[in-house]
């Protein structure tokens, strides 16, 4: 069931120590676009391998601490497995968004040392998992959205919780932590859309807090 069938403009709580915050990002998305531009220009996006096989998503990463798969795990690295290269330094206007957004929902000083980018297209999806693999589980997860339209996915503890269906779109965030922050949580399959900055693609950042 479609529990926000309507865009917000005001926080909306999803659940506990969860909330959604519809077009945050969209009064610093100039900056943080141009920014996004130069890293993916000098660290672009690759499908990364996991156990289960080739991920639908391309990812990159910002920050003391990439996300990066290979058939045999996942997790974290402090270089970019393409180039050898430390992962560069997540952008002040990024890093102030996340702090801003994670204080909006009750988080204060908030400082991540991971950005994953994830960049969707139509098709393109992310199954139901939990984010454990930090070492600091006190602080919580921000995620921004940008380009075409998606539908987040957030369940409880358990993989066959319930998941409210929420419908994000360009400059939206969430945030969760405190009693959600290992709650399940997914993207349904991406429709084919359009978007006036992204073209065919949503991109997703999430900001952690990783070791």
């Amino acid at each position: 069931m479609d529990l926000f069938p309507e865009h917000r403009t005001k926080p909306v709580a999803i659940a506990a120590g969860a909330c959604w915050l519809p077009g945050f990002a969209l009064s610093v998305m100039p900056t943080l676009w141009q920014s996004l531009q130069q890293h993916l220009a000098a660290h672009p996006a690759q499908q990364m391998m996991t156990p289960m096989g080739l991920m639908s998503v391309a990812t990159s990463s910002m920050g003391h601490w990439g996300w990066v798969g290979s058939s045999q795990g996942y997790g974290y690295l402090a270089y970019d497995p393409v180039t050898g290269q430390p992962w560069p330094a997540i952008p002040p206007v990024i890093l102030q968004l996340a702090a801003n957004a994670a204080a909006q929902a009750g988080y204060s000083d908030f400082v991540p040392d991971s950005c994953l980018i994830n960049i969707y297209q139509a098709g393109s999806k992310m199954g139901l998992h939990q984010d454990k693999d930090e070492q600091d589980f006190s602080q919580p997860i921000v995620s921004v959205s940008l380009g075409i339209p998606a539908t987040f996915l957030f369940g409880g503890a358990k993989r066959n919780d319930a998941s409210a269906k929420i419908p994000l779109q360009h400059g939206d965030v969430v945030v969760w932590g405190g009693e959600s922050r290992r709650f399940y949580h997914g993207v349904a399959a991406i429709g084919a859309h359009q978007h006036p900055l992204t073209g065919n693609k949503r991109i997703n950042l999430t900001l952690r807090k990783a070791k």
